[in-house]
């Protein structure tokens, strides 16, 4: 239900920032949110360098040429920054402050679930405020897809591909890990999509490194001459259990660390089309008087709940993907 639009919480300049990790898609939604709210006839002022960039003020005027051409670009066009002096009340105070004194009324915040804290701040604070999802990790409860998290995936299968040609030629074991801080959808996505023999993902892994070994002298004894090992970032020492691998298996084990690649680089259609989405609902909920809420996807629609419902929910791996991995990887 719509909150109604009183004079408190009349949408006419709308801040947007991105805020954490960087993720493709940012600038797509970027330029939705402009153009969508010029096309309300709002005013929009872009904040460079997320909560840090407000605290120091570092805030300009956005138009529709503002946004041209960045829709093809990775990375944010208005920068990112940690901002610890954010998660204390007086950066808080400072950072409402700073909105009224600007006379930004409404903020769009493009980021995790810390950036999403951040607005919640705010909006006790007399900020109207919206969140978008954009993570590589997918690691946001209550959506089904975050910005950067499609472009992320095909960049490490690519890279996987790659070491599994080498992996091939040389009969090695390949550890490769994959980012996604605590979350292993990365992992899960890629290991499917690569055709891995295992993966390990942090919110299932339970350390039995010796089941990981029995497997591949197993399929070493039937004729398999390489093997692929997804390894989720959360889950890591991917180094140490090479070394481990090869010491008791006898077969030549490497590890391989994609890293921060998985970041960059230009989005999919996928990350362009679902970001601009996002960036044009956050926009519309506003002008309906909506705010403290955060856009999601979920089953097939784009939809928005309220911030602090959306960080209390919790979610796993899909367990018929883990339960299918498992069965193709035989």
């Amino acid at each position: 239900m719509a909150r109604k639009v009183t004079k408190a919480n009349k949408v006419e300049t709308i801040g947007v920032l991105t805020s954490g990790g960087d993720a493709p898609g940012m600038n797509a939604a970027i330029r939705a949110i402009v153009r969508t709210a010029l096309a309300n006839g709002l005013k929009v002022k872009g904040i460079r360098r997320g909560y840090s960039g407000l605290l120091d003020e570092d805030i300009f005027d956005m138009d529709a040429k503002s946004v041209s051409d960045i829709i093809q670009r990775g990375g944010t066009a208005l920068y990112t920054a940690r901002c610890p002096e954010f998660m204390t009340a007086e950066g808080q105070d400072k950072g409402a402050y700073v909105c009224k004194k600007y006379g930004i009324d409404s903020i769009i915040v493009i980021g995790g679930d810390g950036s999403f804290n951040g607005a919640r701040k705010l909006y006790q604070r007399g900020i109207n405020t919206i969140g978008v999802p954009a993570t590589i990790d997918l690691d946001i409860a209550c959506t089904e897809y975050t910005i950067g998290f499609d472009t992320a995936v095909n960049t490490a299968m690519e890279a996987i591909d790659k070491v599994r040609d080498t992996s091939t030629s040389h009969e090695r074991c390949s550890i490769i890990e994959v980012m996604g801080r605590h979350a292993g959808y990365i992992a899960l996505w890629c290991g499917i999509a690569n055709g891995a023999e295992s993966i390990l993902l942090p919110e299932l892994y339970d350390n039995d490194e010796e089941a990981i070994i029995k497997n591949i002298i197993e399929r070493k004894r039937v004729g398999k001459t390489h093997h692929i090992i997804i390894n989720a970032e959360g889950v890591g020492d991917s180094n140490g259990m090479a070394k481990r691998i090869e010491a008791a298996t006898g077969v030549e084990t490497r590890a391989t660390i994609i890293g921060h690649i998985q970041r960059g680089g230009s989005p999919t259609a996928k990350d362009r089309v679902y970001a601009s989405a996002m960036g044009a609902k956050a926009v519309e909920l506003l002008c309906e008087g909506k705010s403290n809420r955060v856009v999601a996807y979920k089953h097939g629609e784009f939809v928005d709940y309220d911030i602090m419902e959306a960080l209390a929910m919790k979610k796993m791996p899909d367990e018929f993907l883990v339960s299918m991995s498992k069965k193709l990887s035989r």
